[in-house]
């Protein structure tokens, strides 16, 4: 199984699904055992109906943890418990991973037998934050996409999906009171072809943008299968779309200005205007009809403050505020929101660089540059999800074979991310509280299709998603290498095109888009003078 129950006992016997085998549930998990009737008829052929006294049974029991389960397998019944609807639908999920793989199909190619041995099973998730970030704004990934990683996530028990919806190179959400934002900023004439230090391009437009009811229909769906959709719209950087689609909110509103159709980051920013201000307040309101998370994202990384040191506007504003530099701008920038947050019930989430200035405590923050910035978050009296690039960058080339498809980054393996622990040895024991938890992420610059996420994102997120659920200290992680063998054959009957273990497959590969490796001794640099805002000069230590 994967990932890994907490605790596993064998028993005797074991429990067949027959024509005769029925399904029931308490009134709180109905929702459940229709998903699951669901789930295993259509791959088995069987009936399933629903009974008053069943032979799989599915029942609440809030002594339990929230999330957990128990589930136990005898000859003659299937009882599956759980602390919420929630643990009883991971429950169901350890229930598929105990028949044979063909479960997983969504249509019969095998007559059986689908017999579950004889056991009983006692799990919690570690983490309360397990989630998968979806870059859907440099490619546009159409609804059916999303909607098959949402059952992909839930097979591996995530329950989180945070969607970065705008970005320099487009705009992905309606928003009603300002059209051009997808009319204008959801599609670029052009897009780069591999790493944008060679300078290549495709001269094919690309976009795409999900309407109200799309996400309506994407929030349902992940809900049915106990996933918080996340949302971010990315400010006061990363905001070349918008600029383009009203140059007004840029800093520089006669400088014509078009969708980025590069990749890294661009120049252009939001100016700090009191109307600008007011606008995205405007669209976080929409957002937050549409999403109903308690976090909501505003991005905040990478925010080239060039454009405000030569405003004299924003310095206008800086003196007016009394701000001694453009970080503690950001951070006011910052603030706006995260106060108008708060004042809906929402939490702010965003990068570390939210970090940078004086943000005052109480939002989240997903530590991307390293543990040292989880603890500079949690001593902030910030919450924290970690989701460091050296173990959570699925974007990241996974070996140093020259064959990987756009090789960016550094190396980045399965035993690598399965070695991922979200809790710095450095955080104090008084602050591990704040750690949720943990996120993989998936950018997607090279990867423009499905076909291609499944490519960066499997095998890596099913040893994500054991790092995340199950107990620390698992040594040798408990037979890993030999479960994950067996978990393959289950991605194979849920349609996914995972990089094999020995290497790509010839139509894997990306000859045509040239990558830019890089070893870890760079990364360190590099991260080293973005954290320079942040974290004192010492060993990495906080």
């Amino acid at each position: 199984m994967l990932p890994l129950p907490v605790d596993v006992r064998t028993l005797a016997g074991s429990f067949t699904l027959t024509g005769g085998t029925t399904i029931g549930a308490d009134p709180a998990c109905a929702g459940v055992a229709r998903w699951l009737g669901e789930a295993l008829s259509r791959p088995t052929g069987l009936p399933l109906p629903t009974t008053a006294d069943p032979t799989i049974r599915l029942a609440v029991d809030p002594a339990l943890h929230h999330e957990g389960y128990h589930l136990r397998v005898r000859p003659d019944r299937i009882t599956i418990t759980g602390g919420s609807p929630a643990g009883v639908f991971y429950g169901a999920q350890t229930l598929r991973q105990l028949l044979p793989p063909a479960i997983f199909r969504r249509a019969p190619v095998v007559s059986g037998p689908w017999t579950v041995p004889g056991v009983e099973i006692s799990d919690r998730p570690r983490f309360g934050w397990r989630g998968c970030m979806l870059d859907v704004a440099r490619h546009f990934m159409p609804v059916a996409g999303v909607l098959r990683l949402i059952d992909l996530l839930a097979v591996h028990k995530l329950n989180v999906l945070h969607l970065h919806l705008t970005d320099d190179q487009g705009w992905r959400v309606q928003i009603r009171r300002y059209p051009r934002l997808t009319k204008v900023g959801g599609w670029r004439h052009e897009s780069m072809v591999g790493s944008r230090q060679h300078e290549r391009f495709n001269g094919r437009p690309h976009g795409g943008y999900y309407s109200r009811d799309d996400i309506r229909e994407i929030v349902a769906y992940a809900a049915e299968r106990f996933v918080t959709v996340v949302p971010e719209i990315d400010l006061p950087g990363h905001t070349q779309a918008a600029i383009a689609a009203y140059p007004e909110l840029g800093n520089n509103p006669d400088e014509p200005v078009r969708v980025s159709t590069r990749w890294g980051v661009s120049r252009r920013v939001l100016n700090v205007s009191d109307e600008t201000v007011s606008f995205f307040r405007h669209v976080l309101d929409e957002v937050m009809e549409l999403f109903p998370s308690r976090h909501i994202g505003i991005g905040g990384d990478e925010c080239d403050k060039d454009e405000w040191r030569a405003s004299p506007a924003a310095r206008d504003r800086m003196r007016e505020l009394g701000l001694r530099d453009a970080d503690e701008l950001q951070s006011w920038f910052v603030a706006q929101f995260q106060r108008h947050l708060s004042a809906n019930g929402r939490t702010l989430f965003g990068w570390d660089e939210i970090l940078e200035g004086d943000l005052p405590p109480g939002a989240t923050v997903a530590a991307w540059r390293g543990p040292a910035l989880a603890v500079a978050a949690a001593r902030a009296g910030h919450d924290v999800v970690a989701c460091w690039d050296s173990a959570a960058y699925l974007d990241y080339r996974q070996s140093d074979d020259p064959a990987e498809p756009v090789p960016v980054g550094t190396v980045l393996t399965v035993a690598d991310v399965r070695a991922f622990d979200p809790e710095p040895a450095a955080l104090p024991a008084d602050l591990r509280h704040r750690v949720l938890g943990a996120q993989c992420n998936i950018w997607t610059e090279h990867a423009d299709h499905p076909r291609a996420v499944d490519y960066l994102a499997f095998p890596r997120l099913s040893a994500f998603a054991e790092a995340v659920w199950s107990p620390a200290g698992q040594p040798p992680w408990q037979g890993f290498d030999q479960r994950l063998g067996e978990h393959l054959r289950r991605l194979d009957a849920l349609g996914v095109e995972y990089r094999p273990p020995g290497g790509p497959q010839p139509w894997q590969r990306r000859p045509d888009a040239p990558g830019w490796p890089r070893t870890r001794t760079d990364r360190a640099a590099e991260l080293a003078g973005l954290t320079r805002n942040v974290l004192p000069p010492a060993d990495g230590t906080v």
